[in-house]
């Protein structure tokens, strides 16, 4: 379906490649998202940048860049002046190129993510008499949706939307609460340009990775405690162990490799990586390891299925739906703690790969990009 001949369509974010470092997977998915659009509709993005500018992305993607802090609005803290300045810098400057790109000629807009994007959409297109939809994450839903003021302001977001999505099964029917509305589910997830991968190792001595933020809610630091209860016996089934990313916790990180280096462990810590870097990564692994106190669907698990590795998980958002499903594609732990991912990776690196290659290649299929990209143009062309 080709709507070339119709006005373009916005996609408002927070998460769009700045520096191309890796520090932020969403922002990968966002451009992904934007190219495959882009051969069907003309598109605008209104995303971060280190300055406000207008850009020509690629043939038929403009990008309209507002000025945003080094570190994203989530970790920003009103009360310190300094962060204060950087927040309604932030907001106003986002609201200012939203307004630049919704012009009276565009299609639809589509907010990537509810806060405070949604909220720039909203007034935007009010201000035109167009739609726009809203697409959510959980930290929308499960962060932003505890604090009173916001949880109304997103009630207010998905309420005026001409549709609302969420990137989990479970996050989709939280958010329908909050907006006392349908909330679809739409799941995000970022092309893969790593062809014809090799399949992983059927047998151990396995190599285990962790890509992701060093933060809380993706459980590194469970990972990191969960690596120290494993014994000699567990450790000949595992070649490696690599922790991939970067964050808050990197002091933690970088303390517990070191002990567990000095245990004999064959445990390295690294650093945030490109998403061809990922790629790479993913596939010199046999098990990606998912260890998250909270979480939807990370982009990190399309990307394994994708790549054909299964996956060590706990049981906490939309995973046990994706894991432990008929096929599964991976182990998940009975609880997200220490010891039950501990005892998860131990089931791994038992097993043999073979028996989840039937569930990784069906969660490859039910993640393809293209077929993403085709419902929202469709859905643009009906409700625009």
């Amino acid at each position: 379906m080709s709507l070339k001949h119709r006005g373009p369509l916005v996609l408002v974010t927070s998460s769009f490649p700045i520096s191309s470092d890796g520090s932020e997977a969403a922002g990968s998915f966002v451009a992904d998202l934007a190219h495959e659009l882009g051969k069907h509709i003309a598109v605008r993005v209104v995303a971060p940048g280190r300055n406000a500018a207008r850009e020509h992305w690629s043939d038929g993607i403009e990008v309209f860049r507002y000025i945003s802090p080094a570190r994203p609005l989530s970790q920003l803290q009103a009360w310190r002046p300094d962060d204060l300045y950087w927040i309604m810098r932030t907001l106003r400057g986002g609201l200012n190129a939203t307004r630049a790109a919704v012009t009276d000629d565009v299609t639809h807009v589509l907010a990537l993510w509810g806060l405070p994007c949604g909220e720039w959409a909203r007034r935007a297109t009010r201000e035109r008499g167009i739609g726009y939809s809203v697409w959510m994450l959980g930290s929308d839903v499960w962060s932003l949706g505890r604090v009173p003021f916001l949880r109304s302001m997103l009630h207010r977001v998905i309420r005026h939307s001409t549709r609302a999505y969420a990137d989990g099964y479970l996050l989709a029917e939280d958010a329908r609460r909050i907006g006392g509305r349908p909330v679809e589910f739409l799941p995000s997830t970022r092309t893969i340009n790593l062809i014809d991968p090799p399949p992983p190792r059927q047998q151990p001595p396995y190599r285990l990775l962790f890509l992701g933020r060093w933060h809380p809610n993706k459980g590194v630091d469970l990972l990191l405690d969960a690596l120290k209860l494993l014994d000699d016996e567990d450790w000949s089934h595992i070649a490696r162990v690599e922790i991939q990313g970067g964050g808050p916790l990197d002091a933690q990180v970088y303390k517990a490799v070191a002990e567990l280096q000095k245990l004999g462990r064959p445990v390295q810590a690294g650093r945030f990586l490109t998403k061809s870097e990922a790629e790479v990564a993913i596939v010199s692994a046999d098990w990606i390891l998912i260890p998250s106190r909270i979480e939807s669907i990370p982009v990190v698990f399309s990307d394994a299925m994708k790549l054909g590795r299964p996956v060590v998980a706990t049981p906490v958002g939309d995973l046990p739906r994706l894991v432990a499903g008929e096929p599964a594609c991976g182990v998940l732990a009975e609880a997200g703690t220490a010891m039950a991912i501990a005892a998860a990776m131990r089931k791994a690196t038992a097993t043999t790969t073979l028996d989840y290659q039937l569930g990784v290649r069906a969660q490859a299929a039910a993640f393809a990009l293209p077929t993403i990209a085709t419902r929202i143009v469709h859905e643009v062309a009906h409700h625009g």
